[in-house]
């Protein structure tokens, strides 16, 4: 069945559907992660996007179902060069096409997604609508696209009750704004005990019940949308508990001390950026998956220094806070990029914990 992508600047791509024949209505942006496609479809912070994957062959290892970062998958849809429909991985349960359509995700294969990368890099991110609907009026879509924009996708993606990982270590508070399950087991591992909740908890909640550390994770959309729990995090901020934020939480800890954030031209998303730690010096391969970024104008010197910068285009990567217990990253230690480079975070989390239990 043919399929369509029809972009706002009317640009149209056709290729062949994948998954779902609904349509859909996305903000679309691009991923460079040549592996890790399940990772990207089940990543809350793909909630409202279509993603298209610039590796040209997605598919070749199958779906593992013990891979995925959440319960289900996110984005609204998902666009590929070429699908492979016979996987060869012992572990695999399935193909990609069978995880689209159980979760009624819309897709489209066979198109340039060189050439939608360039365009998408050359404009910036556009919304798009995927179809299959051979006799669409491009002139009644259009308005419709440029009207669309990514809105409560915090509150979607967010538990709606609170969870738990025992573990004999340190009780660690993780607010989940759209989580990655790594983030929890990464912290799990180094023995802590985890609980996790929604993300419209309030601060005195989670305060009561003194944890040894936060854990603010990543999530999805605009981050000046999360003004209730811009609130909630400045009041965990004040309380001094030591607190270590990743992507989404990076930004609502900055917006909560008086820095600014805006929306970058295409964003970060794949799992080959190299970030530089401007202490040590050392560059580490990061995985990254955000549209918007913290202005490292707006950053008070007196409460917060930038910690590491993006070696592409010099953006904040991190900031170190000057009380000395916060401590933020635009990345994600979690994702294995490196593999490993970057998990010495979590360590530097422990350490801050055990320095304010001595």
């Amino acid at each position: 069945m043919k399929a369509f992508l029809i972009l706002e600047d009317g640009h149209v791509f056709e290729g062949t559907s994948i998954g779902s024949t609904r349509e859909v209505i996305s903000e679309i942006v691009f991923n460079t992660s040549m592996t890790g496609y399940l990772e990207v479809l089940t990543d809350p912070s793909y909630a409202g996007q279509a993603v298209c994957m610039t590796y040209p062959l997605i598919g070749n290892y199958g779906i593992c179902y013990e891979d995925m970062e959440s319960k289900r998958p996110w984005p609204d849809g998902y666009i590929v060069r070429e699908l492979s429909r016979i996987p060869s991985n012992f572990r695999s349960q399935g193909t990609i096409q069978e995880f689209l359509t159980k979760y009624d995700i819309p897709g489209i294969a066979g198109i340039d997604t060189r050439s939608l990368t360039k365009l998408l890099r050359e404009k910036g991110t556009m919304n798009g609508m995927i179809t299959t609907n051979e006799n669409y009026n491009i002139d009644e879509i259009i308005p419709k696209l440029k009207e669309y924009s990514v809105t409560g996708v915090v509150m979607a993606t967010t538990c709606k009750e609170t969870g738990h990982l025992a573990g004999d270590g340190f009780k660690v508070a993780l607010m989940d704004l759209g989580a990655k399950n790594n983030i929890a087991r990464s912290l799990n591992e180094r023995g802590c005990d985890v609980t996790i909740y929604p993300a419209d908890t309030k601060a005195e909640t989670i305060l009561a019940t003194n944890p040894d550390g936060i854990m603010l994770s990543n999530g999805p959309g605009d981050p000046k949308e999360c003004t209730g729990i811009i609130e909630e995090i400045k009041k965990l901020y004040d309380s001094n508990v030591p607190m270590f934020a990743i992507c989404l939480g990076h930004q609502l800890t900055a917006l909560a001390t008086g820095a600014d954030t805006h929306k970058m031209k295409y964003g970060h998303r794949g799992g080959n950026h190299p970030v530089k730690d401007l202490k040590s010096g050392k560059v580490y391969i990061s995985s990254q998956n955000h549209g918007y970024v913290v202005d490292e104008n707006t950053i008070n010197p007196d409460i917060a220094e930038v910690a590491f910068i993006n070696v592409n285009d010099k953006t904040v990567e991190g900031l170190r806070y000057k009380n000395g217990n916060v401590f933020t990253v635009q990345f994600h230690p979690e994702a294995c990029p490196g593999p490993k480079d970057s998990g010495l975070l979590f360590d530097e989390f422990i350490t801050m914990m055990e320095s304010r239990r001595k």
